[in-house]
């Protein structure tokens, strides 16, 4: 299932571009990750990397997440999918909970399906370090 693409979103130009060239590459590979990508990209703001809110989920952005259900808050660091590794908190940007935090700001809700269609959402508590925040437009 693919995970739900808000058409409120907003997105770096560098992140924009860089995602736009990944998705092209996965083309040849249908999938639910692949159409929610590609919604995203077509339904999102575009903003120079300068003028990104310190709120804003951006790429290698590490958020405090908690679940709608309860629960203890986590942290997760959105990533390319070469560096993801979800045991240590790295989770692809093509992952459904990846896609759909993406261009959410702090106090919004992700929603998402797991592989086996288990509706989840979490709350952004709080952007922990996004890259764009501390000077750095390029990572």
């Amino acid at each position: 299932m693919t995970p739900e693409v808000q058409t409120e979103r907003t997105l770096t130009e560098l992140d924009h571009a860089r995602l736009t060239k990944l998705l092209a590459q996965t083309q040849r590979i249908a999938s639910p990750a692949s159409q929610a990508m590609h919604d995203l990209l077509e339904n999102s703001d575009v903003v120079e990397a300068p003028a990104a809110p310190a709120t804003l989920v951006t790429m290698y952005t590490q958020v405090q997440l908690r679940d709608t259900t309860g629960g203890e808050p986590y942290k997760i660091t959105l990533c390319y999918p070469e560096d993801a590794e979800p045991a240590s908190g790295f989770i692809s940007v093509l992952s459904p909970i990846g896609t759909s935090l993406l261009g959410l700001q702090v106090g919004q809700t992700a929603r998402w399906r797991l592989p086996g269609g288990e509706e989840r959402s979490a709350v952004i508590e709080s952007v922990l370090f996004q890259p764009e925040a501390s000077g750095d437009y390029t990572t």
